[in-house]
C-alpha cells in the first residue's frame, strides 16, 4: 500500500474496502449494554428468552460502534487514507437487519455509492459509502450510507 493521500479526487464511485474481522465478547455486549442501551434482553439471557430474541443479543448501537471499530483499525493501515479524511456529516438508511450475539464474527465492506464536490467548501468533497456488516454466516446483520467528508486535492 502506498502512504500518497487519497484525495477526494482519486476516490471513484464503485471503490471498495474490506474489514474486520472482529469477534463480539459477552463480556462486551453487556458493559456496552448496561452503560449505553440498558434494555433487559440486551443484558440477560433470562430476560432475552421472554423476547422475539430469545438469548442476549448485542445493541443496534453496539453494533454500530464495531464497525466504526473494524472501519478505523483498517483505514489506520493507510495512512494516506487517512489523512484526507474529514470526518462524516451523518448516517442514512441504518438499518439493524437481524441480531448480533455474543461469539458472532462480523466483518464488513465499505463501498462508495456517490461523490459530489461541495459547492460552498472548495476544500473538500461528499462521499456516500454503503457499508454492509456481515456476521460468520455471511448473513447481513448491518446496513447503512455514512456521508463522509474528504480533503480535495490542494490548488499548485
Amino acid at each position: 500500500m502506498t502512504d500518497e493521500i487519497l484525495y477526494f479526487e482519486d476516490i471513484e464511485v464503485g471503490d471498495s474496502i474490506d474489514f474486520g474481522p472482529l469477534t463480539v465478547s459477552r463480556e462486551e455486549t453487556v458493559a456496552f449494554a448496561a452503560e449505553f442501551d440498558p434494555q433487559p434482553f440486551h443484558l440477560s439471557d433470562e430476560a432475552a428468552a421472554t423476547t422475539h430474541f430469545g438469548t442476549i443479543s448485542a445493541s443496534g448501537w453496539h453494533t454500530t460502534a464495531l464497525f466504526m471499530k473494524m472501519f478505523v483499525t483498517e483505514i489506520q493501515k493507510h495512512p494516506g487514507r487517512q489523512a484526507a479524511s474529514l470526518g462524516a456529516m451523518g448516517v442514512d438508511e441504518l438499518r439493524w437487519l437481524r441480531p448480533v450475539r455474543p461469539g458472532d464474527t462480523l466483518r464488513g465492506r465499505s463501498e462508495v455509492i456517490d461523490k459530489k464536490a461541495s459547492q460552498s467548501r472548495p476544500e473538500m468533497g461528499i462521499v456516500r459509502n454503503k457499508v454492509t456488516i456481515l456476521n460468520q454466516d455471511d448473513q447481513p446483520v448491518l446496513t447503512m450510507i455514512p456521508i463522509a467528508m474528504w480533503r480535495t486535492r490542494p490548488a499548485r
